[in-house]
Protein backbone atom coordinates (compact mmCIF):
# COMPACT_ATOMS: atom_id res chain seq x y z
CA UNK A 1 0.00 0.00 0.00
CA UNK A 2 1.84 2.85 -1.17
CA UNK A 3 -0.71 5.95 -2.02
CA UNK A 4 0.50 8.75 -0.26
CA UNK A 5 -1.88 10.94 -1.08
CA UNK A 6 -4.95 8.91 1.04
CA UNK A 7 -5.76 9.93 4.09
CA UNK A 8 -6.09 6.85 6.77
CA UNK A 9 -7.76 7.94 10.55
CA UNK A 10 -6.90 4.71 12.44
CA UNK A 11 -9.03 5.28 16.08
CA UNK A 12 -6.62 3.30 18.66
CA UNK A 13 -5.87 3.82 22.33
CA UNK A 14 -2.94 1.42 22.28
CA UNK A 15 0.07 2.59 21.69
CA UNK A 16 1.30 -0.73 20.88
CA UNK A 17 -1.24 -1.56 18.11
CA UNK A 18 -0.63 2.15 17.11
CA UNK A 19 2.77 1.92 16.21
CA UNK A 20 1.67 -1.52 14.49
CA UNK A 21 -0.85 0.05 12.35
CA UNK A 22 1.14 2.88 11.49
CA UNK A 23 3.60 -0.07 9.78
CA UNK A 24 0.90 -1.36 8.10
CA UNK A 25 -0.44 2.02 6.48
CA UNK A 26 3.54 3.87 5.95
CA UNK A 27 2.71 4.65 2.59
CA UNK A 28 -0.44 6.43 3.67
CA UNK A 29 -1.21 9.19 5.45
CA UNK A 30 -1.98 8.03 8.72
CA UNK A 31 -3.87 10.19 11.82
CA UNK A 32 -4.23 8.44 15.08
CA UNK A 33 -6.58 9.25 17.22
CA UNK A 34 -6.84 7.95 20.86
CA UNK A 35 -10.17 8.61 22.01
CA UNK A 36 -13.80 9.65 20.04
CA UNK A 37 -13.25 13.42 21.19
CA UNK A 38 -10.20 13.19 19.43
CA UNK A 39 -11.05 11.36 16.47
CA UNK A 40 -14.27 13.67 15.99
CA UNK A 41 -12.04 16.55 16.05
CA UNK A 42 -9.87 15.05 13.18
CA UNK A 43 -12.98 14.00 11.04
CA UNK A 44 -13.76 17.66 11.34
CA UNK A 45 -10.44 18.73 9.75
CA UNK A 46 -9.67 16.19 7.29
CA UNK A 47 -12.25 14.19 4.85
CA UNK A 48 -11.25 11.06 5.49
CA UNK A 49 -12.92 8.29 3.01
CA UNK A 50 -11.74 5.72 5.19
CA UNK A 51 -11.04 4.95 9.32
CA UNK A 52 -10.42 1.98 11.37
CA UNK A 53 -12.13 1.81 14.51
CA UNK A 54 -11.29 -0.49 18.35
CA UNK A 55 -14.23 -0.53 20.07
CA UNK A 56 -12.59 -0.94 23.28
CA UNK A 57 -11.71 3.14 23.76
CA UNK A 58 -11.20 5.22 27.06
CA UNK A 59 -12.69 5.80 29.55
CA UNK A 60 -14.27 1.94 28.61
CA UNK A 61 -11.41 0.02 27.20
CA UNK A 62 -12.43 -3.43 29.02
CA UNK A 63 -16.40 -2.83 26.83
CA UNK A 64 -17.23 -1.44 23.84
CA UNK A 65 -19.91 1.91 24.81
CA UNK A 66 -17.43 4.43 23.82
CA UNK A 67 -16.21 2.83 20.62
CA UNK A 68 -20.15 2.05 19.47
CA UNK A 69 -20.92 5.46 20.73
CA UNK A 70 -18.05 6.93 18.52
CA UNK A 71 -19.38 4.59 15.53
CA UNK A 72 -22.74 6.13 15.82
CA UNK A 73 -21.51 9.81 15.89
CA UNK A 74 -19.50 9.21 12.68
CA UNK A 75 -22.41 7.41 10.76
CA UNK A 76 -24.09 10.14 11.31
CA UNK A 77 -22.28 13.16 10.45
CA UNK A 78 -19.69 11.47 8.55
CA UNK A 79 -22.04 9.42 6.42
CA UNK A 80 -19.53 9.32 3.59
CA UNK A 81 -16.63 7.84 5.61
CA UNK A 82 -16.41 4.07 5.18
CA UNK A 83 -15.76 2.61 9.34
CA UNK A 84 -14.04 -0.51 9.57
CA UNK A 85 -14.43 -1.70 13.05
CA UNK A 86 -11.39 -3.87 14.65
CA UNK A 87 -12.46 -6.06 17.49
CA UNK A 88 -11.59 -9.33 19.32
CA UNK A 89 -11.65 -12.78 17.86
CA UNK A 90 -14.27 -13.81 20.49
CA UNK A 91 -16.75 -10.62 19.84
CA UNK A 92 -18.53 -11.86 16.16
CA UNK A 93 -21.66 -10.14 17.75
CA UNK A 94 -20.00 -6.83 18.11
CA UNK A 95 -18.88 -6.87 14.92
CA UNK A 96 -22.35 -7.62 13.55
CA UNK A 97 -24.06 -4.75 15.29
CA UNK A 98 -21.39 -2.62 13.80
CA UNK A 99 -22.38 -3.16 10.31
CA UNK A 100 -25.54 -3.02 11.14
CA UNK A 101 -25.05 0.33 12.71
CA UNK A 102 -23.40 1.01 9.45
CA UNK A 103 -19.48 0.48 9.72
CA UNK A 104 -18.53 -0.82 6.38
CA UNK A 105 -16.34 -4.16 7.52
CA UNK A 106 -15.35 -5.53 10.42
CA UNK A 107 -11.89 -6.95 11.22
CA UNK A 108 -10.61 -9.54 14.24
CA UNK A 109 -7.68 -9.30 16.11
CA UNK A 110 -4.51 -9.72 16.00
CA UNK A 111 -3.35 -7.61 13.23
CA UNK A 112 -3.05 -9.34 9.55
CA UNK A 113 -1.57 -6.16 8.07
CA UNK A 114 -2.23 -8.09 4.54
CA UNK A 115 -5.93 -8.71 5.11
CA UNK A 116 -6.28 -5.29 6.58
CA UNK A 117 -4.64 -3.81 3.98
CA UNK A 118 -6.85 -5.89 1.77
CA UNK A 119 -10.08 -4.82 3.12
CA UNK A 120 -8.71 -1.11 3.75
CA UNK A 121 -8.48 -0.65 -0.36
CA UNK A 122 -10.97 -2.32 -1.40
CA UNK A 123 -12.86 0.61 0.93
CA UNK A 124 -10.97 3.44 -0.35
CA UNK A 125 -11.89 2.03 -4.19
CA UNK A 126 -16.05 1.99 -2.97
CA UNK A 127 -15.53 5.45 -1.82
CA UNK A 128 -14.07 6.61 -4.96
CA UNK A 129 -17.27 5.17 -6.65
CA UNK A 130 -19.45 6.83 -4.59
CA UNK A 131 -17.80 10.33 -4.83
CA UNK A 132 -17.71 9.98 -8.59
CA UNK A 133 -21.60 8.73 -8.99
CA UNK A 134 -22.25 11.95 -6.10
CA UNK A 135 -19.88 14.60 -8.74
CA UNK A 136 -22.24 12.91 -11.95
CA UNK A 137 -25.35 13.15 -10.14
CA UNK A 138 -25.37 16.86 -8.44
CA UNK A 139 -23.75 18.11 -11.95
CA UNK A 140 -25.76 21.26 -13.56
CA UNK A 141 -29.06 20.09 -15.11
CA UNK A 142 -27.71 22.02 -18.20
CA UNK A 143 -25.63 18.90 -19.20
CA UNK A 144 -26.32 17.95 -22.53
CA UNK A 145 -25.92 14.18 -21.69
CA UNK A 146 -28.52 14.41 -18.62
CA UNK A 147 -29.42 11.48 -17.11
CA UNK A 148 -26.50 9.49 -18.42
CA UNK A 149 -24.76 8.20 -15.14
CA UNK A 150 -21.31 5.70 -15.85
CA UNK A 151 -18.03 5.43 -15.45
CA UNK A 152 -17.26 2.73 -18.26
CA UNK A 153 -14.67 3.02 -20.68
CA UNK A 154 -17.29 1.82 -22.66
CA UNK A 155 -20.30 3.86 -22.13
CA UNK A 156 -18.04 6.87 -21.99
CA UNK A 157 -16.98 6.03 -25.27
CA UNK A 158 -20.46 5.82 -26.63
CA UNK A 159 -20.81 9.51 -24.89
CA UNK A 160 -18.15 10.37 -27.17
CA UNK A 161 -19.85 8.97 -30.15
CA UNK A 162 -23.46 10.89 -29.44
CA UNK A 163 -21.32 14.29 -28.79
CA UNK A 164 -19.85 13.99 -32.10
CA UNK A 165 -22.67 12.98 -34.24
CA UNK A 166 -25.34 14.88 -32.85
CA UNK A 167 -24.47 18.06 -34.32
CA UNK A 168 -25.29 16.25 -37.66
CA UNK A 169 -28.34 15.84 -39.44
CA UNK A 170 -27.57 12.05 -39.90
CA UNK A 171 -29.91 9.58 -39.26
CA UNK A 172 -29.20 7.30 -36.45
CA UNK A 173 -29.86 3.76 -35.56
CA UNK A 174 -29.20 2.67 -31.89
CA UNK A 175 -28.62 -0.37 -31.00
CA UNK A 176 -28.96 -2.33 -27.88
CA UNK A 177 -30.68 -4.88 -25.28
CA UNK A 178 -33.93 -3.80 -23.67
CA UNK A 179 -33.59 -1.37 -20.69
CA UNK A 180 -29.74 -0.07 -22.26
CA UNK A 181 -31.30 3.49 -22.03
CA UNK A 182 -31.76 3.78 -26.52
CA UNK A 183 -34.38 6.73 -25.78
CA UNK A 184 -31.92 8.20 -23.23
CA UNK A 185 -29.57 8.65 -25.74
CA UNK A 186 -31.75 9.33 -28.60
CA UNK A 187 -32.87 12.49 -26.31
CA UNK A 188 -29.31 13.62 -25.90
CA UNK A 189 -28.91 13.07 -29.57
CA UNK A 190 -31.84 15.51 -29.93
CA UNK A 191 -30.87 17.84 -26.73
CA UNK A 192 -26.78 18.33 -28.23
CA UNK A 193 -28.21 19.14 -32.20
CA UNK A 194 -29.63 22.19 -33.50
CA UNK A 195 -33.00 21.11 -33.40
CA UNK A 196 -32.89 21.45 -29.50
CA UNK A 197 -35.24 23.85 -29.31
CA UNK A 198 -37.60 21.94 -31.65
CA UNK A 199 -40.05 19.24 -30.56
CA UNK A 200 -38.66 15.70 -29.82
CA UNK A 201 -41.64 13.06 -30.57
CA UNK A 202 -41.56 9.29 -29.75
CA UNK A 203 -43.38 6.30 -30.62
CA UNK A 204 -43.15 2.82 -30.26
CA UNK A 205 -43.24 1.22 -33.06
CA UNK A 206 -44.21 -2.58 -31.39
CA UNK A 207 -46.88 -0.81 -29.26
CA UNK A 208 -49.50 0.21 -31.66
CA UNK A 209 -51.39 -2.04 -33.76
CA UNK A 210 -50.26 -2.71 -37.17
CA UNK A 211 -53.67 -1.25 -38.09
CA UNK A 212 -53.56 2.19 -36.30
CA UNK A 213 -49.85 2.54 -36.84
CA UNK A 214 -49.69 4.30 -40.40
CA UNK A 215 -52.08 6.82 -38.94
CA UNK A 216 -50.18 7.48 -35.76
CA UNK A 217 -47.17 7.71 -37.82
CA UNK A 218 -48.50 9.92 -40.96
CA UNK A 219 -51.61 11.12 -39.57
CA UNK A 220 -55.28 11.30 -41.36
CA UNK A 221 -57.62 13.33 -43.66
CA UNK A 222 -61.09 14.01 -42.37
CA UNK A 223 -63.72 10.80 -43.40
CA UNK A 224 -60.07 9.13 -43.85
CA UNK A 225 -61.85 6.19 -42.30
CA UNK A 226 -64.80 5.67 -39.83
CA UNK A 227 -63.87 7.76 -37.06
CA UNK A 228 -62.02 10.06 -38.41
CA UNK A 229 -64.13 13.13 -37.39
CA UNK A 230 -61.21 15.73 -38.45
CA UNK A 231 -57.91 16.11 -40.17
CA UNK A 232 -55.10 15.12 -37.59
CA UNK A 233 -51.35 15.41 -38.71
CA UNK A 234 -49.56 12.23 -37.51
CA UNK A 235 -46.13 11.92 -35.94
CA UNK A 236 -43.82 12.77 -38.21
CA UNK A 237 -45.44 15.86 -39.33
CA UNK A 238 -45.40 16.81 -35.01
CA UNK A 239 -41.87 16.38 -34.94
CA UNK A 240 -41.13 19.12 -37.75
CA UNK A 241 -38.20 21.52 -36.61
CA UNK A 242 -37.39 18.61 -34.36
CA UNK A 243 -36.29 14.92 -34.02
CA UNK A 244 -38.57 11.56 -34.73
CA UNK A 245 -37.54 8.85 -32.30
CA UNK A 246 -38.83 5.59 -33.83
CA UNK A 247 -38.42 2.88 -30.98
CA UNK A 248 -38.72 -0.90 -31.57
CA UNK A 249 -38.58 0.27 -35.84
CA UNK A 250 -37.68 -3.43 -36.43
CA UNK A 251 -41.04 -4.21 -35.83
CA UNK A 252 -42.15 -1.83 -38.19
CA UNK A 253 -44.93 -3.82 -40.73
CA UNK A 254 -43.25 -4.96 -44.22
CA UNK A 255 -45.68 -2.28 -45.73
CA UNK A 256 -45.28 0.58 -43.45
CA UNK A 257 -41.27 0.23 -44.61
CA UNK A 258 -42.00 1.01 -47.91
CA UNK A 259 -43.77 4.35 -46.97
CA UNK A 260 -41.47 4.85 -44.29
CA UNK A 261 -38.49 4.61 -46.79
CA UNK A 262 -40.39 7.25 -49.33
CA UNK A 263 -40.33 9.76 -46.60
CA UNK A 264 -36.81 9.46 -45.94
CA UNK A 265 -35.65 9.56 -49.68
CA UNK A 266 -38.19 12.74 -50.48
CA UNK A 267 -38.83 14.49 -47.11
CA UNK A 268 -42.11 14.35 -48.02
CA UNK A 269 -44.99 12.51 -46.45
CA UNK A 270 -49.24 12.05 -47.39
CA UNK A 271 -51.95 11.91 -44.68
CA UNK A 272 -53.74 9.16 -44.69
CA UNK A 273 -56.90 9.32 -46.96
CA UNK A 274 -55.04 12.70 -48.71
CA UNK A 275 -53.25 13.24 -52.20
CA UNK A 276 -51.37 16.16 -50.88
CA UNK A 277 -47.81 16.26 -49.93
CA UNK A 278 -46.70 17.58 -46.95
CA UNK A 279 -42.85 18.81 -46.90
CA UNK A 280 -41.40 17.87 -43.40
CA UNK A 281 -37.79 18.73 -41.98
CA UNK A 282 -37.21 16.49 -38.68
CA UNK A 283 -34.21 14.48 -37.62
CA UNK A 284 -34.64 10.90 -37.57
CA UNK A 285 -33.54 8.34 -34.78
CA UNK A 286 -34.34 4.77 -34.69
CA UNK A 287 -33.64 2.39 -32.35
CA UNK A 288 -33.93 -1.64 -32.07
CA UNK A 289 -32.85 -4.91 -29.65
CA UNK A 290 -33.52 -6.96 -32.87
CA UNK A 291 -30.87 -8.05 -35.32
CA UNK A 292 -31.76 -5.94 -38.44
CA UNK A 293 -28.96 -8.06 -40.73
CA UNK A 294 -30.87 -11.75 -39.44
CA UNK A 295 -34.38 -10.30 -40.35
CA UNK A 296 -33.14 -8.81 -43.77
CA UNK A 297 -32.06 -12.36 -44.53
CA UNK A 298 -35.08 -13.97 -43.83
CA UNK A 299 -37.36 -11.03 -45.54
CA UNK A 300 -38.67 -9.65 -42.13
CA UNK A 301 -36.82 -6.19 -42.79
CA UNK A 302 -36.22 -4.16 -45.98
CA UNK A 303 -32.24 -4.29 -46.87
CA UNK A 304 -32.63 -0.80 -48.29
CA UNK A 305 -34.64 1.03 -45.72
CA UNK A 306 -31.86 -0.54 -43.47
CA UNK A 307 -29.04 1.44 -44.86
CA UNK A 308 -31.30 4.88 -45.35
CA UNK A 309 -31.88 4.71 -41.15
CA UNK A 310 -28.14 3.51 -40.31
CA UNK A 311 -26.26 6.22 -42.16
CA UNK A 312 -24.73 6.53 -38.27
CA UNK A 313 -24.84 3.38 -36.06
CA UNK A 314 -24.19 3.51 -32.21
CA UNK A 315 -24.32 0.25 -29.67
CA UNK A 316 -25.66 0.44 -26.57
CA UNK A 317 -23.58 -2.11 -24.44
CA UNK A 318 -25.43 -4.45 -21.86
CA UNK A 319 -25.22 -3.54 -18.34
CA UNK A 320 -23.08 -6.47 -17.50
CA UNK A 321 -20.36 -5.21 -19.72
CA UNK A 322 -20.16 -2.04 -18.47
CA UNK A 323 -17.60 -2.42 -15.89
CA UNK A 324 -18.35 -0.47 -12.58
CA UNK A 325 -21.58 0.99 -13.71
CA UNK A 326 -23.92 -1.50 -11.73
CA UNK A 327 -23.06 -0.31 -8.39
CA UNK A 328 -22.73 3.36 -9.63
CA UNK A 329 -26.29 3.44 -11.00
CA UNK A 330 -27.69 1.35 -8.19
CA UNK A 331 -26.27 3.84 -5.53
CA UNK A 332 -27.97 6.63 -7.78
CA UNK A 333 -31.40 4.78 -8.22
CA UNK A 334 -31.10 4.42 -3.83
CA UNK A 335 -30.56 8.19 -3.26
CA UNK A 336 -32.88 8.65 -5.75
CA UNK A 337 -35.44 6.24 -4.18
CA UNK A 338 -34.87 7.07 -1.01
CA UNK A 339 -35.27 10.63 -1.13
CA UNK A 340 -38.57 10.06 -3.06
CA UNK A 341 -39.94 8.24 0.27
CA UNK A 342 -38.72 10.35 2.88
CA UNK A 343 -35.99 7.91 4.17
CA UNK A 344 -32.50 9.09 3.18
CA UNK A 345 -30.21 6.20 5.44
CA UNK A 346 -30.83 3.51 3.04
CA UNK A 347 -27.73 1.92 2.44
CA UNK A 348 -26.73 -1.73 0.84
CA UNK A 349 -25.24 -4.11 2.53
CA UNK A 350 -22.26 -6.18 1.97
CA UNK A 351 -23.92 -9.69 0.57
CA UNK A 352 -26.36 -6.83 -1.41
CA UNK A 353 -23.50 -5.25 -2.81
CA UNK A 354 -22.02 -8.90 -3.94
CA UNK A 355 -25.40 -10.19 -5.53
CA UNK A 356 -26.20 -6.79 -7.79
CA UNK A 357 -21.85 -7.52 -8.92
CA UNK A 358 -22.87 -10.86 -9.20
CA UNK A 359 -26.27 -11.09 -11.25
CA UNK A 360 -26.09 -11.00 -14.75
CA UNK A 361 -28.78 -8.62 -16.09
CA UNK A 362 -30.89 -9.67 -18.10
CA UNK A 363 -33.17 -6.24 -17.97
CA UNK A 364 -30.16 -4.18 -17.73
CA UNK A 365 -30.73 -0.85 -16.10
CA UNK A 366 -34.33 -0.69 -16.37
CA UNK A 367 -34.25 -4.11 -14.15
CA UNK A 368 -31.94 -2.43 -12.02
CA UNK A 369 -34.47 0.76 -11.39
CA UNK A 370 -36.95 -1.44 -10.60
CA UNK A 371 -35.36 -3.78 -8.27
CA UNK A 372 -33.80 -0.72 -6.54
CA UNK A 373 -37.29 1.04 -6.16
CA UNK A 374 -38.81 -2.04 -4.77
CA UNK A 375 -36.62 -2.83 -2.07
CA UNK A 376 -36.69 0.93 -0.90
CA UNK A 377 -40.10 0.29 -0.19
CA UNK A 378 -40.43 -3.02 0.91
CA UNK A 379 -37.06 -2.96 2.85
CA UNK A 380 -37.76 -3.19 6.78
CA UNK A 381 -34.13 -2.24 7.92
CA UNK A 382 -31.29 0.89 6.66
CA UNK A 383 -29.62 -1.46 5.11
CA UNK A 384 -30.70 -2.84 1.85
CA UNK A 385 -29.61 -6.98 1.68
CA UNK A 386 -29.58 -9.16 -1.14
CA UNK A 387 -32.85 -10.19 -0.21
CA UNK A 388 -34.89 -7.27 -0.34
CA UNK A 389 -33.16 -6.84 -4.11
CA UNK A 390 -34.76 -10.09 -4.41
CA UNK A 391 -31.37 -11.52 -5.60
CA UNK A 392 -29.98 -14.28 -4.19
CA UNK A 393 -26.70 -16.74 -4.41
CA UNK A 394 -27.95 -18.34 -7.39
CA UNK A 395 -29.33 -15.53 -9.05
CA UNK A 396 -26.24 -14.27 -10.33
CA UNK A 397 -22.97 -16.85 -10.30
CA UNK A 398 -20.08 -16.35 -7.63
CA UNK A 399 -19.24 -12.95 -6.23
CA UNK A 400 -16.46 -10.76 -8.12
CA UNK A 401 -13.54 -9.88 -6.54
CA UNK A 402 -11.03 -8.06 -5.87
CA UNK A 403 -8.12 -10.03 -5.06
CA UNK A 404 -5.29 -9.74 -8.19
CA UNK A 405 -4.14 -13.16 -7.72
CA UNK A 406 -7.39 -14.82 -7.22
CA UNK A 407 -8.52 -12.90 -10.76
CA UNK A 408 -5.68 -13.87 -12.18
CA UNK A 409 -5.94 -17.89 -10.94
CA UNK A 410 -9.58 -17.52 -12.62
CA UNK A 411 -8.23 -16.08 -15.95
CA UNK A 412 -5.52 -18.98 -16.06
CA UNK A 413 -8.51 -21.90 -15.44
CA UNK A 414 -10.18 -20.51 -17.92
CA UNK A 415 -7.57 -20.09 -20.42
CA UNK A 416 -6.59 -23.81 -20.25
CA UNK A 417 -10.42 -24.79 -20.01
CA UNK A 418 -10.61 -23.46 -23.21
CA UNK A 419 -7.42 -24.70 -24.97
CA UNK A 420 -8.14 -28.36 -23.89
CA UNK A 421 -11.65 -27.64 -25.17
CA UNK A 422 -10.34 -26.48 -28.77
CA UNK A 423 -7.50 -29.10 -28.85
CA UNK A 424 -9.93 -32.12 -28.08
CA UNK A 425 -8.08 -32.68 -24.84
CA UNK A 426 -4.76 -33.28 -26.05
CA UNK A 427 -2.16 -32.15 -23.71
CA UNK A 428 0.78 -31.42 -26.03
CA UNK A 429 -1.14 -29.15 -28.53
CA UNK A 430 -2.98 -27.62 -25.54
CA UNK A 431 0.74 -26.38 -24.37
CA UNK A 432 1.62 -25.18 -27.59
CA UNK A 433 -1.96 -22.80 -28.33
CA UNK A 434 -0.89 -21.54 -24.85
CA UNK A 435 2.83 -21.05 -25.41
CA UNK A 436 4.00 -23.31 -22.20
CA UNK A 437 6.34 -26.35 -22.42
CA UNK A 438 4.74 -29.66 -21.64
CA UNK A 439 5.52 -30.33 -18.32
CA UNK A 440 4.42 -26.88 -17.39
CA UNK A 441 1.30 -28.23 -18.92
CA UNK A 442 1.12 -30.89 -16.40
CA UNK A 443 1.88 -28.43 -13.48
CA UNK A 444 -1.06 -26.43 -14.23
CA UNK A 445 -3.44 -28.94 -14.84
CA UNK A 446 -2.75 -30.31 -11.09
CA UNK A 447 -2.30 -27.23 -9.97
CA UNK A 448 -6.38 -26.53 -10.94
CA UNK A 449 -7.66 -29.81 -10.60
CA UNK A 450 -8.00 -30.32 -13.99
CA UNK A 451 -5.87 -33.67 -14.77
CA UNK A 452 -9.12 -35.70 -15.72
Amino acid sequence: MTDDSRKLLVVEDDPGLQTQLKWCFEGYQVIIAGDREAALTELEKHPFPVMTLDLGLPPDESGTSEGFATLEAVVERYPHTKVIVVTGNNERDNALRAVALGAYDFFYKPIDSDLLGFIVNRAYRLHELETENRRLHTQGGDSPLEGVLTGSPEMLQVCRTIEKVAPADATVLVLGESGTGKELMARSLHGLSGRADGPFVAINCAAIPENLLESELFGYEKGAFTGAAKTTPGKIETASGGTLFLDEVGDLPMALQAKLLRFLQERTIERVGGRKEIPVDVRVVCATHKDLSAQIKEGGFREDLYYRISEITVRIPPLRERAGDVLLLARAFLEKFAKQHGNKAHTFSKDALAALEAYHWPGNVRELENRVKRAVIMAEEKQISAHDLELGAGNGGESQTFDLREIREQAERQAILRAMGHVGGKISQAAELLGVSRPTMYDLLKKYNLKD
